[in-house]
Protein backbone atom coordinates (compact mmCIF):
# COMPACT_ATOMS: atom_id res chain seq x y z
CA UNK A 1 0.00 0.00 0.00
CA UNK A 2 1.38 3.39 -1.02
CA UNK A 3 1.83 5.84 1.86
CA UNK A 4 0.37 9.34 1.28
CA UNK A 5 2.76 12.25 1.82
CA UNK A 6 -0.02 14.88 1.72
CA UNK A 7 -0.60 16.85 4.94
CA UNK A 8 -4.35 16.43 4.40
CA UNK A 9 -6.39 13.28 5.09
CA UNK A 10 -7.04 11.13 2.05
CA UNK A 11 -10.79 10.87 1.51
CA UNK A 12 -13.01 9.04 -0.89
CA UNK A 13 -15.94 11.08 -2.14
CA UNK A 14 -19.35 10.09 -3.43
CA UNK A 15 -22.78 11.65 -3.89
CA UNK A 16 -24.71 9.41 -1.49
CA UNK A 17 -25.27 11.86 1.39
CA UNK A 18 -28.85 12.65 2.39
CA UNK A 19 -30.46 15.18 4.68
CA UNK A 20 -27.37 17.38 4.53
CA UNK A 21 -28.01 21.13 4.32
CA UNK A 22 -25.51 23.66 3.04
CA UNK A 23 -25.85 27.32 4.08
CA UNK A 24 -27.85 26.18 7.10
CA UNK A 25 -26.90 29.35 8.96
CA UNK A 26 -29.06 31.32 6.54
CA UNK A 27 -32.10 30.21 8.54
CA UNK A 28 -31.36 33.26 10.72
CA UNK A 29 -32.28 35.50 7.78
CA UNK A 30 -35.53 33.57 7.29
CA UNK A 31 -36.43 33.81 10.97
CA UNK A 32 -35.64 37.55 10.91
CA UNK A 33 -37.99 38.09 7.96
CA UNK A 34 -40.73 36.09 9.68
CA UNK A 35 -40.27 37.85 13.02
CA UNK A 36 -40.63 41.28 11.42
CA UNK A 37 -43.65 40.27 9.36
CA UNK A 38 -41.69 40.94 6.16
CA UNK A 39 -42.80 37.67 4.58
CA UNK A 40 -46.49 38.57 4.85
CA UNK A 41 -45.91 42.26 4.07
CA UNK A 42 -44.07 41.65 0.83
CA UNK A 43 -46.48 38.90 -0.17
CA UNK A 44 -49.43 41.25 0.27
CA UNK A 45 -47.61 44.09 -1.51
CA UNK A 46 -47.06 41.97 -4.62
CA UNK A 47 -50.42 40.27 -4.71
CA UNK A 48 -51.46 42.42 -7.75
CA UNK A 49 -48.66 40.81 -9.78
CA UNK A 50 -49.62 37.23 -8.94
CA UNK A 51 -51.32 35.50 -11.83
CA UNK A 52 -54.23 33.16 -11.27
CA UNK A 53 -53.23 29.53 -10.78
CA UNK A 54 -49.60 30.61 -10.23
CA UNK A 55 -47.50 28.18 -8.21
CA UNK A 56 -45.05 30.67 -6.76
CA UNK A 57 -45.84 33.81 -4.77
CA UNK A 58 -44.08 36.89 -6.29
CA UNK A 59 -43.33 38.19 -2.81
CA UNK A 60 -41.56 34.98 -1.81
CA UNK A 61 -39.60 34.99 -5.07
CA UNK A 62 -38.24 38.44 -4.28
CA UNK A 63 -37.51 37.44 -0.70
CA UNK A 64 -35.72 34.31 -1.92
CA UNK A 65 -33.63 36.50 -4.20
CA UNK A 66 -32.78 38.79 -1.29
CA UNK A 67 -31.70 35.83 0.86
CA UNK A 68 -29.60 34.42 -1.99
CA UNK A 69 -27.91 37.80 -2.45
CA UNK A 70 -27.34 38.12 1.32
CA UNK A 71 -25.46 34.80 1.42
CA UNK A 72 -23.26 35.74 -1.53
CA UNK A 73 -25.24 35.41 -4.77
CA UNK A 74 -25.00 38.04 -7.47
CA UNK A 75 -27.39 36.86 -10.18
CA UNK A 76 -30.67 34.99 -10.66
CA UNK A 77 -28.84 31.71 -11.33
CA UNK A 78 -27.51 31.71 -7.76
CA UNK A 79 -31.01 30.89 -6.53
CA UNK A 80 -29.99 27.29 -7.23
CA UNK A 81 -28.30 27.30 -3.82
CA UNK A 82 -31.70 27.78 -2.17
CA UNK A 83 -33.55 25.58 -4.66
CA UNK A 84 -31.36 22.63 -3.68
CA UNK A 85 -32.57 22.85 -0.05
CA UNK A 86 -36.40 22.76 -0.13
CA UNK A 87 -36.45 21.41 3.42
CA UNK A 88 -35.10 24.76 4.65
CA UNK A 89 -36.13 27.34 2.05
CA UNK A 90 -39.33 25.76 0.75
CA UNK A 91 -40.21 25.65 -2.95
CA UNK A 92 -37.99 28.05 -4.89
CA UNK A 93 -38.93 29.24 -8.37
CA UNK A 94 -36.91 28.28 -11.41
CA UNK A 95 -34.64 30.73 -13.20
CA UNK A 96 -37.04 31.36 -16.11
CA UNK A 97 -39.91 31.99 -13.67
CA UNK A 98 -37.82 34.54 -11.77
CA UNK A 99 -36.73 36.25 -14.98
CA UNK A 100 -40.33 36.55 -16.17
CA UNK A 101 -41.31 38.10 -12.84
CA UNK A 102 -38.48 40.66 -13.00
CA UNK A 103 -39.54 41.55 -16.55
CA UNK A 104 -43.14 41.94 -15.41
CA UNK A 105 -42.16 44.17 -12.49
CA UNK A 106 -39.84 46.23 -14.69
CA UNK A 107 -42.81 47.02 -16.90
CA UNK A 108 -44.28 49.00 -14.00
CA UNK A 109 -41.09 49.77 -12.07
CA UNK A 110 -42.32 52.81 -10.06
CA UNK A 111 -45.26 50.85 -8.64
CA UNK A 112 -43.13 47.76 -7.94
CA UNK A 113 -40.41 49.80 -6.24
CA UNK A 114 -43.03 51.59 -4.16
CA UNK A 115 -44.41 48.22 -3.04
CA UNK A 116 -40.95 47.03 -1.95
CA UNK A 117 -40.25 50.30 -0.13
CA UNK A 118 -43.56 50.13 1.71
CA UNK A 119 -42.89 46.57 2.88
CA UNK A 120 -39.38 47.54 3.98
CA UNK A 121 -40.62 50.59 5.88
CA UNK A 122 -43.17 48.56 7.84
CA UNK A 123 -40.63 45.86 8.65
CA UNK A 124 -38.14 48.56 9.72
CA UNK A 125 -40.70 50.03 12.10
CA UNK A 126 -41.18 46.61 13.68
CA UNK A 127 -37.43 45.98 13.88
CA UNK A 128 -36.73 49.28 15.63
CA UNK A 129 -39.65 48.75 17.98
CA UNK A 130 -38.34 45.30 18.97
CA UNK A 131 -34.78 46.60 19.31
CA UNK A 132 -35.82 49.10 21.97
CA UNK A 133 -32.79 50.93 23.36
CA UNK A 134 -30.57 49.51 20.60
CA UNK A 135 -32.67 51.07 17.83
CA UNK A 136 -31.01 53.87 15.81
CA UNK A 137 -33.82 56.28 16.69
CA UNK A 138 -33.81 55.63 20.44
CA UNK A 139 -33.76 58.89 22.44
CA UNK A 140 -32.70 61.00 19.46
CA UNK A 141 -32.80 64.79 19.77
CA UNK A 142 -31.08 67.81 18.30
CA UNK A 143 -27.86 67.02 20.20
CA UNK A 144 -27.94 63.31 19.38
CA UNK A 145 -29.64 63.07 15.98
CA UNK A 146 -30.32 60.12 13.75
CA UNK A 147 -27.69 60.23 10.99
CA UNK A 148 -28.42 59.66 7.30
CA UNK A 149 -25.37 59.51 5.05
CA UNK A 150 -25.60 60.18 1.30
CA UNK A 151 -22.90 59.17 -1.13
CA UNK A 152 -22.52 58.00 -4.72
CA UNK A 153 -20.41 55.20 -6.15
CA UNK A 154 -19.46 53.78 -9.53
CA UNK A 155 -20.62 50.37 -10.76
CA UNK A 156 -18.79 49.00 -13.77
CA UNK A 157 -20.77 47.48 -16.62
CA UNK A 158 -18.80 44.82 -18.47
CA UNK A 159 -21.30 44.69 -21.33
CA UNK A 160 -23.54 47.17 -23.13
CA UNK A 161 -26.50 47.72 -20.82
CA UNK A 162 -29.30 50.24 -21.07
CA UNK A 163 -28.27 53.70 -19.82
CA UNK A 164 -24.71 52.55 -19.06
CA UNK A 165 -22.40 55.47 -19.86
CA UNK A 166 -18.79 56.64 -19.47
CA UNK A 167 -17.91 57.71 -15.92
CA UNK A 168 -15.73 60.55 -14.69
CA UNK A 169 -13.05 57.99 -13.81
CA UNK A 170 -12.85 56.89 -17.44
CA UNK A 171 -14.82 53.74 -16.75
CA UNK A 172 -18.15 52.60 -18.11
CA UNK A 173 -21.30 51.76 -16.20
CA UNK A 174 -23.57 53.36 -13.64
CA UNK A 175 -23.38 55.98 -10.90
CA UNK A 176 -25.94 55.11 -8.19
CA UNK A 177 -26.61 57.49 -5.31
CA UNK A 178 -27.22 55.80 -1.94
CA UNK A 179 -28.51 56.80 1.49
CA UNK A 180 -27.66 54.81 4.62
CA UNK A 181 -28.93 55.08 8.19
CA UNK A 182 -25.87 55.06 10.44
CA UNK A 183 -25.88 52.76 13.48
CA UNK A 184 -22.89 54.48 15.03
CA UNK A 185 -19.48 53.12 15.94
CA UNK A 186 -20.95 50.05 17.66
CA UNK A 187 -22.97 48.83 14.66
CA UNK A 188 -23.25 48.82 10.91
CA UNK A 189 -26.03 50.58 9.00
CA UNK A 190 -29.22 50.17 7.01
CA UNK A 191 -29.83 51.18 3.39
CA UNK A 192 -32.59 53.78 3.31
CA UNK A 193 -32.69 54.55 -0.41
CA UNK A 194 -30.80 53.81 -3.61
CA UNK A 195 -31.16 55.70 -6.89
CA UNK A 196 -29.69 53.99 -9.95
CA UNK A 197 -28.30 56.54 -12.41
CA UNK A 198 -26.33 56.45 -15.67
CA UNK A 199 -22.57 56.55 -15.39
CA UNK A 200 -22.40 60.15 -16.60
CA UNK A 201 -24.75 61.44 -13.88
CA UNK A 202 -23.31 64.41 -12.03
CA UNK A 203 -21.79 63.99 -8.60
CA UNK A 204 -23.42 67.21 -7.34
CA UNK A 205 -26.86 66.93 -8.96
CA UNK A 206 -29.13 68.54 -6.37
CA UNK A 207 -32.33 67.04 -7.80
CA UNK A 208 -30.97 63.52 -7.27
CA UNK A 209 -29.83 64.30 -3.72
CA UNK A 210 -33.25 65.70 -2.88
CA UNK A 211 -35.00 62.66 -4.34
CA UNK A 212 -32.83 60.18 -2.44
CA UNK A 213 -33.13 62.10 0.82
CA UNK A 214 -36.93 62.28 0.52
CA UNK A 215 -37.04 58.51 -0.08
CA UNK A 216 -34.74 57.93 2.91
CA UNK A 217 -36.90 60.04 5.21
CA UNK A 218 -39.90 58.03 4.04
CA UNK A 219 -38.24 54.91 5.46
CA UNK A 220 -38.20 56.32 8.99
CA UNK A 221 -41.01 54.81 11.08
CA UNK A 222 -42.15 58.18 12.42
CA UNK A 223 -41.47 60.32 9.32
CA UNK A 224 -44.73 60.00 7.29
CA UNK A 225 -46.97 62.90 8.24
CA UNK A 226 -44.47 64.09 10.84
CA UNK A 227 -42.06 67.01 10.72
CA UNK A 228 -38.69 65.32 11.14
CA UNK A 229 -36.89 68.48 12.19
CA UNK A 230 -33.47 68.66 13.76
CA UNK A 231 -33.66 65.12 15.10
CA UNK A 232 -32.14 64.01 11.79
CA UNK A 233 -28.66 64.91 10.57
CA UNK A 234 -27.88 64.61 6.85
CA UNK A 235 -24.21 64.11 5.97
CA UNK A 236 -22.74 64.28 2.47
CA UNK A 237 -19.44 64.99 0.81
CA UNK A 238 -18.89 68.01 -1.42
CA UNK A 239 -21.32 66.51 -3.97
CA UNK A 240 -24.15 67.55 -1.64
CA UNK A 241 -22.72 70.99 -0.95
CA UNK A 242 -24.92 72.81 -3.46
CA UNK A 243 -27.15 75.82 -2.85
CA UNK A 244 -30.27 73.93 -3.89
CA UNK A 245 -29.71 70.87 -1.70
CA UNK A 246 -28.69 72.87 1.37
CA UNK A 247 -31.75 75.07 0.89
CA UNK A 248 -33.88 71.91 0.71
CA UNK A 249 -32.46 70.66 4.03
CA UNK A 250 -33.03 74.09 5.55
CA UNK A 251 -36.64 74.15 4.33
CA UNK A 252 -37.29 70.75 5.90
CA UNK A 253 -35.63 71.96 9.14
CA UNK A 254 -33.05 69.18 9.01
CA UNK A 255 -29.57 69.37 10.43
CA UNK A 256 -26.92 69.02 7.76
CA UNK A 257 -23.18 68.57 7.52
CA UNK A 258 -22.03 68.81 3.90
CA UNK A 259 -18.69 69.14 2.18
CA UNK A 260 -17.71 72.69 1.26
CA UNK A 261 -14.82 72.98 -1.20
CA UNK A 262 -12.54 75.91 -0.25
CA UNK A 263 -12.06 78.14 -3.31
CA UNK A 264 -9.09 80.39 -3.96
CA UNK A 265 -11.07 83.41 -2.76
CA UNK A 266 -11.89 81.62 0.50
CA UNK A 267 -8.22 80.73 1.01
CA UNK A 268 -7.24 84.34 0.29
CA UNK A 269 -9.74 85.59 2.87
CA UNK A 270 -8.40 83.12 5.43
CA UNK A 271 -4.84 84.21 4.77
CA UNK A 272 -5.77 87.87 5.17
CA UNK A 273 -8.29 87.88 8.01
CA UNK A 274 -8.09 84.63 10.02
CA UNK A 275 -5.77 85.04 13.03
CA UNK A 276 -3.63 82.20 14.28
CA UNK A 277 -5.49 82.28 17.59
CA UNK A 278 -8.66 81.11 15.80
CA UNK A 279 -7.23 77.64 15.25
CA UNK A 280 -7.85 74.88 17.78
CA UNK A 281 -6.44 71.32 17.74
CA UNK A 282 -8.49 68.75 15.86
CA UNK A 283 -9.45 65.32 17.18
CA UNK A 284 -8.58 61.88 15.89
CA UNK A 285 -11.06 59.02 15.46
CA UNK A 286 -10.92 58.26 19.19
CA UNK A 287 -11.78 61.82 20.17
CA UNK A 288 -8.23 62.65 21.30
CA UNK A 289 -6.13 65.59 20.18
CA UNK A 290 -4.42 64.84 16.87
CA UNK A 291 -0.97 66.36 16.40
CA UNK A 292 -0.53 68.34 13.21
CA UNK A 293 -4.22 69.10 12.60
CA UNK A 294 -6.32 72.14 13.51
CA UNK A 295 -9.86 73.45 12.92
CA UNK A 296 -11.35 76.94 12.79
CA UNK A 297 -14.64 78.61 11.86
CA UNK A 298 -14.50 80.99 8.90
CA UNK A 299 -18.19 81.91 8.66
CA UNK A 300 -17.62 85.57 9.45
CA UNK A 301 -14.80 86.23 6.99
CA UNK A 302 -16.22 84.77 3.76
CA UNK A 303 -19.22 85.75 1.72
CA UNK A 304 -22.21 83.41 2.16
CA UNK A 305 -24.78 85.32 0.18
CA UNK A 306 -27.22 82.97 -1.50
CA UNK A 307 -26.82 80.32 1.18
CA UNK A 308 -29.56 79.67 3.77
CA UNK A 309 -29.37 81.63 7.03
CA UNK A 310 -27.68 79.94 9.96
CA UNK A 311 -25.08 78.12 7.87
CA UNK A 312 -21.60 77.83 9.37
CA UNK A 313 -18.39 76.93 7.56
CA UNK A 314 -15.65 75.10 9.44
CA UNK A 315 -12.23 74.46 7.94
CA UNK A 316 -9.54 71.95 8.87
CA UNK A 317 -5.86 72.22 8.10
CA UNK A 318 -3.34 69.44 8.55
CA UNK A 319 0.03 68.29 7.40
CA UNK A 320 -0.42 66.27 4.20
CA UNK A 321 0.56 62.63 4.11
CA UNK A 322 4.06 61.87 2.81
CA UNK A 323 4.06 61.99 -0.99
CA UNK A 324 0.76 63.88 -1.25
CA UNK A 325 0.75 66.73 -3.75
CA UNK A 326 -0.42 70.15 -2.61
CA UNK A 327 -3.29 71.91 -4.36
CA UNK A 328 -3.86 75.55 -5.28
CA UNK A 329 -6.30 75.82 -2.39
CA UNK A 330 -3.80 74.62 0.21
CA UNK A 331 -2.24 77.18 2.52
CA UNK A 332 1.31 77.40 3.89
CA UNK A 333 2.01 73.79 2.95
CA UNK A 334 -1.01 72.50 4.85
CA UNK A 335 -3.93 70.62 3.32
CA UNK A 336 -7.29 72.45 3.71
CA UNK A 337 -10.73 70.80 3.82
CA UNK A 338 -14.01 72.39 4.84
CA UNK A 339 -17.64 71.57 5.53
CA UNK A 340 -20.83 73.50 6.16
CA UNK A 341 -23.35 72.83 8.90
CA UNK A 342 -26.30 74.48 10.59
CA UNK A 343 -25.62 72.89 13.98
CA UNK A 344 -25.34 75.71 16.47
CA UNK A 345 -24.06 73.89 19.54
CA UNK A 346 -20.91 71.88 20.11
CA UNK A 347 -17.17 72.41 20.03
CA UNK A 348 -15.54 72.83 16.62
CA UNK A 349 -13.35 69.68 16.94
CA UNK A 350 -16.44 67.63 17.86
CA UNK A 351 -18.40 68.94 14.87
CA UNK A 352 -15.47 68.30 12.54
CA UNK A 353 -15.03 64.76 13.89
CA UNK A 354 -18.75 64.14 13.45
CA UNK A 355 -18.47 65.16 9.82
CA UNK A 356 -15.42 62.99 9.17
CA UNK A 357 -17.28 59.98 10.50
CA UNK A 358 -19.29 60.21 7.30
CA UNK A 359 -16.52 57.97 5.97
CA UNK A 360 -18.45 55.04 7.48
CA UNK A 361 -20.74 55.43 4.48
CA UNK A 362 -17.86 54.19 2.34
CA UNK A 363 -17.94 50.95 4.33
CA UNK A 364 -21.69 50.65 3.78
CA UNK A 365 -21.20 51.09 0.02
CA UNK A 366 -18.43 48.50 -0.03
CA UNK A 367 -20.74 46.07 1.79
CA UNK A 368 -23.49 46.81 -0.72
CA UNK A 369 -21.13 45.96 -3.56
CA UNK A 370 -20.32 42.71 -1.77
CA UNK A 371 -24.08 42.08 -1.55
CA UNK A 372 -25.11 42.21 -5.18
CA UNK A 373 -24.54 45.84 -6.16
CA UNK A 374 -21.21 45.14 -7.86
CA UNK A 375 -22.96 43.26 -10.65
CA UNK A 376 -26.17 44.55 -12.24
CA UNK A 377 -27.24 41.37 -14.04
CA UNK A 378 -29.91 42.64 -16.44
CA UNK A 379 -29.75 44.58 -19.68
CA UNK A 380 -32.85 46.72 -19.08
CA UNK A 381 -32.41 49.72 -16.81
CA UNK A 382 -35.80 49.21 -15.12
CA UNK A 383 -34.93 45.58 -14.31
CA UNK A 384 -31.65 46.70 -12.74
CA UNK A 385 -33.62 49.18 -10.62
CA UNK A 386 -35.60 46.22 -9.28
CA UNK A 387 -32.30 44.45 -8.62
CA UNK A 388 -31.07 47.43 -6.58
CA UNK A 389 -34.22 47.18 -4.45
CA UNK A 390 -33.46 43.48 -3.89
CA UNK A 391 -29.94 44.47 -2.79
CA UNK A 392 -31.45 46.91 -0.30
CA UNK A 393 -33.74 44.17 1.01
CA UNK A 394 -30.76 41.82 1.46
CA UNK A 395 -28.78 44.49 3.33
CA UNK A 396 -31.80 45.27 5.50
CA UNK A 397 -32.23 41.63 6.49
CA UNK A 398 -28.56 41.40 7.45
CA UNK A 399 -28.65 44.64 9.46
CA UNK A 400 -31.87 43.69 11.27
CA UNK A 401 -30.46 40.27 12.14
CA UNK A 402 -27.41 41.92 13.69
CA UNK A 403 -29.55 44.49 15.49
CA UNK A 404 -31.96 41.98 17.03
CA UNK A 405 -29.96 38.79 17.52
CA UNK A 406 -26.23 39.48 17.38
CA UNK A 407 -25.91 42.32 19.86
CA UNK A 408 -23.45 42.00 22.73
CA UNK A 409 -21.14 40.09 20.37
CA UNK A 410 -18.51 41.24 17.86
CA UNK A 411 -20.78 39.80 15.15
CA UNK A 412 -22.84 42.98 15.57
CA UNK A 413 -20.22 44.71 13.41
CA UNK A 414 -19.24 41.89 11.10
CA UNK A 415 -19.38 42.72 7.41
CA UNK A 416 -21.32 40.52 4.96
CA UNK A 417 -18.29 38.52 3.86
CA UNK A 418 -17.45 37.66 7.46
CA UNK A 419 -21.04 36.72 8.25
CA UNK A 420 -21.11 34.37 5.26
CA UNK A 421 -17.87 32.66 6.17
CA UNK A 422 -18.52 32.32 9.90
CA UNK A 423 -22.31 31.97 10.18
CA UNK A 424 -24.33 31.49 7.00
CA UNK A 425 -22.08 28.77 5.54
CA UNK A 426 -22.47 26.52 8.59
CA UNK A 427 -23.69 23.09 7.53
CA UNK A 428 -26.48 21.06 9.13
CA UNK A 429 -28.59 17.96 8.78
CA UNK A 430 -32.37 17.66 8.59
CA UNK A 431 -33.96 15.10 10.87
CA UNK A 432 -37.64 14.22 10.89
CA UNK A 433 -39.37 12.67 13.88
CA UNK A 434 -42.98 12.63 15.08
CA UNK A 435 -44.13 14.83 12.20
CA UNK A 436 -41.56 17.48 13.10
CA UNK A 437 -38.46 18.56 11.25
CA UNK A 438 -35.36 19.62 13.14
CA UNK A 439 -32.21 21.16 11.73
CA UNK A 440 -29.11 19.80 13.48
CA UNK A 441 -26.24 22.23 13.05
CA UNK A 442 -22.71 20.89 12.87
CA UNK A 443 -21.60 20.40 16.45
CA UNK A 444 -17.94 21.03 15.69
CA UNK A 445 -18.52 24.28 13.78
CA UNK A 446 -16.80 27.18 15.61
CA UNK A 447 -19.89 29.44 15.59
CA UNK A 448 -22.66 26.92 16.30
CA UNK A 449 -23.29 28.31 19.77
CA UNK A 450 -23.62 31.82 18.35
CA UNK A 451 -26.08 30.53 15.74
CA UNK A 452 -28.27 28.82 18.31
CA UNK A 453 -28.13 31.85 20.63
CA UNK A 454 -29.16 34.16 17.78
CA UNK A 455 -31.99 31.81 16.83
CA UNK A 456 -33.25 31.71 20.43
CA UNK A 457 -33.10 35.51 20.67
CA UNK A 458 -35.20 35.89 17.54
CA UNK A 459 -37.73 33.45 18.93
CA UNK A 460 -37.89 35.26 22.26
CA UNK A 461 -37.99 38.82 20.88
Amino acid sequence: MKQSISPYPRLRTDAQGSGIVTQAGAVLLLRTAEKLGLTSEISAAFAPWRKSMATHDPGKILLDLAVAVAIGGDCVADLSILRAEPGVFGPVASGPTVSRLITLLAGDAPKALSAIDSARARARATAWSLAGERAPDHDIDADHPLVIDLDATLVTAHSDKEHAAPTFKRGYGFHPLCAFIDHGSDGTGEPAAMLLRPGNAGANTAADHKKVLAAALGQLPWAPGYRVGRKVLVRTDAGGGTHEFVAYCHARRLQYSVGFGPTESVVAAMDAYLPNSAWTPAYDAEGQVRPGAWVAEITGIIGLSGWPPGMRVIVRKEKPHPGAQLRFTDLDGLRLTAFATNTTRGQLPDLELRHRRRARCEDRIRNAKDTGLRNLPFHDFAANRIWCAIVELALDLTAWLQLLALHEHPARRWEPKTLRLRLFSTAGRLARHARRTRLHLARHAPRTSLLTTAHDRLAAT
